[in-house]
């Protein structure tokens, strides 16, 4: 079976291919997509601070034309190990025959995706002429988003706030070899990079809010990454309140999850029937940025629709590479 390790994954990954790969399957939708996570919770003074471990399962297929499975593993207690926190593998088929086409790896495929998917939605909701980005966070998928975003908007200035200083400078020296015309700057004041920024991604694994809808300039563009189940959140009700209008990927990765999303709509702040999904967007169903001085808010999920949107994208670059 053929398989393309992370760095070949990374290298096929191209963002000016996923970015439009994943607009379309947003557009054309998939057949079958599910989504199962089972979480093994850990003793008190386990290895991670969330207390548990998480299994996700995401299937997903396009009758016809291709199907696939992605099997990450979330262990948050890796960093100790030093090793990231996401591990997996991904399976795709073909959808005529069922044949294997390949497997990948899991891991960069989840961040190249997750990335991706962040720079799909921005190119829809961020300002055309979006120049400084904020970046909150500096894990394995911060350098990721960094690019995506940069692939997709004239960024020229990248603000960049962590916790921890080590792990920030060394995402910092990752992303400048690989953008050399982007200013890098560790900002020391996460209020101040917001308020100056024309996009914020965020990317951590917060139980309470970091960013605080005050925060926010007219015309900034909130990307919401990393909260992935209900006790975790990244940003006030007051982001939401601020906002034109409430973006989300999919509605079946986020609405009964996400705690960005949970929280406000069980206190009333958010209505679940205001919230805009990417397919409706993809489709002309519902408006992407109209003006130039609104907020945007923007919650991803994730799903088996964009990693299979995801591999596919890869296993075509890679067979038109290598033949």
């Amino acid at each position: 079976m053929l398989w393309l390790g992370g760095e070949t994954v990374r290298h096929c990954g191209d963002f000016r291919d996923l970015v439009p790969a994943i607009q379309a399957m947003n557009r054309d939708g998939t057949d079958l997509v599910e989504r199962l996570l089972l979480s093994q919770p850990l003793k008190e003074g386990g290895q991670n601070a969330s207390g548990q471990n998480d299994w996700l399962m995401l299937p997903a297929w396009q009758f016809g034309r291709c199907f696939g499975i992605k099997i990450a593993n979330v262990f948050p207690g890796n960093a100790a190990r030093n090793l990231a926190s996401v591990q997996g593998a991904y399976l795709l088929f073909d959808g005529e025959t069922g044949e294997t086409l390949c497997g990948m790896d899991g891991a960069m495929l989840t961040l190249r995706k997750t990335a991706a998917n962040s720079a799909a939605a921005a190119d829809w909701l961020a300002r055309k002429d979006a120049s400084v980005l904020c970046m909150v966070g500096a894990g394995a998928l911060a350098p990721h988003l960094v690019e995506a975003h940069c692939s997709i908007r004239p960024i020229r200035k990248v603000l960049w706030w962590n916790r921890s200083q080590a792990p920030l400078d060394h995402a910092i020296e990752l992303s400048r070899a690989l953008l050399p015309d982007v200013e890098f700057i560790a900002a020391d004041d996460l209020a101040q990079a917001v308020a100056e920024a024309d996009v914020i991604s965020c990317a951590t694994m917060a139980t309470d809010p970091l960013i605080e809808g005050a925060w926010l300039k007219q015309g900034a563009h909130l990307d919401l990454v990393g909260g992935y189940r209900p006790d975790m959140r990244e940003a006030d009700d007051e982001c939401i309140r601020r906002a034109a209008r409430r973006y989300v990927d999919a509605r079946f990765t986020t609405i009964e999850i996400a705690g960005d999303l949970t929280r406000p709509i069980a206190s009333g702040v958010l209505e679940e029937s205001a919230i805009i999904d990417l397919q409706q967007v993809a489709r002309g169903e519902k408006p992407k940025r109209l003006f130039d001085d609104e907020i945007t808010w923007f919650k991803s999920g994730g799903g088996g629709h964009e990693d299979l949107a995801t591999a596919w994208a890869v296993y075509q670059a890679y067979k038109a590479e290598n033949g």
